[in-house]
């Protein structure tokens, strides 16, 4: 059974977020509020966290898993980042938005996507995740809380608990988070392309 977490929205208690970073640590599968809707989380060499999933969403190899970094210094660690990419992706951080750039050696090659070797990145706004992924030290690795055959994630944190109770670690609650997930740009290549519209705006992509 999921262990739940009830967390103030503005003040997360920081007995309650070590606690989730101990269980991310211990290789603990978990949902999260972001600034968009909740995701996934696990911790980065967590393959079976990966693995379950994929399992739970029914995702192929195809699929960009994000790394959720807690700030612009920690997201370059991970994705190369050219000068012109750098101010488009650095006016749009803190903020509701994935970004899938070429990946650094520092990403699991099971990350990756097979073959453009590209990976999603993304720096939320959201008080709870920040305090998790400050705790924690290292960016949580994501997918969109959307459930196989489902047009929208879930947005209540008693829900995720009841459906997902035994394919889950734990669930942080800290009230409703919205349920429009964030806008996906690719800027691999020479132009950005938007291949998901969601919660921020692309007008400066276009």
């Amino acid at each position: 059974m999921a262990r739940y977490y009830d967390v103030h929205p503005d003040n997360p208690q920081p007995r309650i977020v070590r606690q989730v970073v101990d269980l991310i640590r211990d290789d603990g599968l978990i949902a999260y509020p972001t600034d968009s809707c909740f995701a996934f989380g696990c911790r980065l060499g967590n393959r079976d966290g990966l693995d379950r999933i994929r399992e739970i969403r029914r995702l192929d190899e195809r699929h960009h898993f994000t790394l959720v970094c807690r700030d612009f210094a920690q997201l370059g660690q991970f994705v190369h980042v050219s000068n012109s990419v750098f101010r488009l992706v650095k006016a749009s951080t803190p903020g509701s938005y994935t970004f899938i750039l070429p990946a650094t050696k520092e990403v699991p090659r099971r990350m990756l996507h097979p073959r453009k070797r590209t990976v999603g990145v993304r720096v939320p706004a959201h008080t709870v995740a920040q305090a998790l992924l400050a705790e924690l030290g290292e960016p949580l690795v994501s997918s969109t809380l959307l459930l196989p055959g489902e047009d929208e994630p879930l947005t209540e944190g008693w829900e995720i608990k009841e459906r997902l109770d035994h394919l889950l670690d734990a669930v942080v609650d800290a009230g409703e988070c919205g349920k429009e997930p964030t806008t996906v740009i690719d800027l691999s290549e020479a132009e950005p392309e938007i291949l998901r519209r969601g919660a921020g705006d692309t007008s400066r992509f276009e």
